[in-house]
């Protein structure tokens, strides 16, 4: 029988161990060895599991065999994983079995959604809360002070303004993760991306005393790719290079072809924005794409900044399956780097 068992479970490809009526383990597949450790034929398993809720389960299939689903919670020194455990009776061999089903993916899943929601409440909740006190002024004790009134008016259109900007960007968020696992299949001029881009923020620029430069090739640079998503990936790095580099008072767009670029294996286009701003703390630079995350909150939201932008521009860079790369140091400015492949057939 224990012959029989270990074949089982070997032909199976997640953690799976038995337990028979003396509560002792009989059988261990690799896979589950690796995951609770070696040596467990013939030990108790409450000795190797050590999880309450766990065992718990096993003893109460154990008493009237019926099937139920626990959790197992372990840790390599590096992550937390969340295992769903099916416990079984299989009543030919008279043992139950436990299937481990690695489940951290749905648990972090779950997370996101939740600091997700959370995330844009408290962004909301702001300009709401603000909106809501000086409409309630506006109705009291500044009901005839005209001067009070179109000061707060003008507070009100910015926050209004400001919400109006943040449920645009969630719904472009939407859009660009519905599309990401669907390739492009137009070619796409980036030299005509980047000067359009270029001419449309010149006066954003011009307001803020930045001189924009474009660094183009001789000749046309083509490739696969989503025109408007490409143009929303280079207005989103230009104008945060103006608003947050301003006081370098440059910012150059250089676009760039290479034979062959490491991270892709394939021949590529550099497309980058530098400022000679403040830069920012290397502690930033991992989690510059996350939704919501602000290297300097306060100021951030002063000039307009939803924290989705460069999420945003993560997704789309994604799905043209090219990367983003952030170098920067304090007081030197910072420089975003969009890596696309000439053909997305290679990568």
């Amino acid at each position: 029988m224990a012959e029989a068992i270990d074949e089982v479970l070997a032909a199976l490809p997640m953690p799976v161990l038995a337990i028979d009526g003396s509560e002792r383990i009989v059988a261990a597949n690799k896979e589950a060895t690796a995951l609770v450790g070696q040596g467990l034929a013939g030990r108790h398993y409450v000795t190797i599991l050590r999880q309450p809720q766990l065992i718990e389960t096993i003893a109460a299939v154990l008493q009237d065999s019926q099937p139920r689903v626990s959790q197992y919670l372990s840790n390599d020194g590096i992550e937390d994983t969340t295992y769903r455990v099916t416990a079984r009776v299989l009543p030919n061999l008279r043992v139950v079995m436990l299937a481990f089903q690695d489940v951290s993916h749905l648990e972090q899943a779950g997370q996101m959604r939740r600091d997700f929601v959370a995330n844009v409440s408290h962004e909301l909740r702001t300009p709401l809360t603000a909106l809501m006190g000086f409409i309630e002024t506006l109705r009291g004790p500044a009901r005839e002070d005209a001067a009070a009134r179109d000061r707060f008016l003008d507070i009100m259109q910015g926050e209004a303004g400001r919400m109006n900007r943040l449920v645009g960007d969630l719904l472009s968020l939407s859009r660009v993760e519905g599309d990401q696992r669907v390739r492009p299949r137009k070619s796409v001029n980036l030299s005509d991306v980047v000067s359009s881009v270029a001419r449309t923020l010149a006066p954003l620029a011009k307001d803020t005393s930045v001189v924009l430069d474009c660094d183009l090739p001789d000749h046309p640079v083509s490739l696969i790719g989503d025109a408007d998503q490409l143009m929303q990936v280079v207005t989103n790095l230009v104008e945060n290079a103006i608003k947050y580099g301003a006081s370098g008072g440059r910012v150059i767009i250089k676009l760039t072809e290479v034979a062959r670029d490491l991270s892709l294996r394939a021949p590529g286009v550099y497309i980058s924005v530098t400022d000679f701003g403040p830069g920012i703390a290397p502690v930033h630079l991992p989690r510059l794409t996350e939704r919501f995350y602000r290297a300097d909150s306060h100021r951030n939201r002063a000039l307009g900044g939803t924290g989705l932008g460069l999420a945003i521009v993560k997704h789309i860079i994604n799905r043209h399956r090219g990367r983003l790369r952030i170098e920067s140091e304090l007081g030197q400015g910072a420089t975003f780097t969009v890596v696309l492949p000439l053909d997305l057939n290679t990568v």
